[in-house]
């Protein structure tokens, strides 16, 4: 069995004045006929949003979407949830 590197990573962007509160996941996991799935689900935070996953044969794949979306993502706005708020209410 191969061994394959299951991460996550949760990201949210919050402005108040503009009534955005998002949220962003990503987790890479393996499938069970040994390829790697990157599941992403966005949404405004508070419901459970939209869920798309993708299937890659080699997790070099898998890992090098998971940095490109993670890399998009944080240049649009999105951090890491204990940065959100900053004393906010969420």
């Amino acid at each position: 069995m191969t061994d394959h590197h299951i991460c996550s990573t949760e990201l949210r962007r919050v402005d108040p004045e503009r009534n955005m509160a998002r949220f962003y996941l990503l987790a890479i996991q393996p499938t069970l006929f040994g390829g790697v799935s990157l599941i992403r689900n966005w949404g405004r935070i508070g419901t459970s949003g939209q869920v798309k996953v993708e299937t890659y044969d080699r997790p070099d794949d898998a890992h090098r979407a998971y940095r490109r979306l993670e890399r998009v993502k944080r240049r649009r706005g999105y951090v890491d949830p204990h940065q959100v708020g900053c004393g906010l209410a969420v």
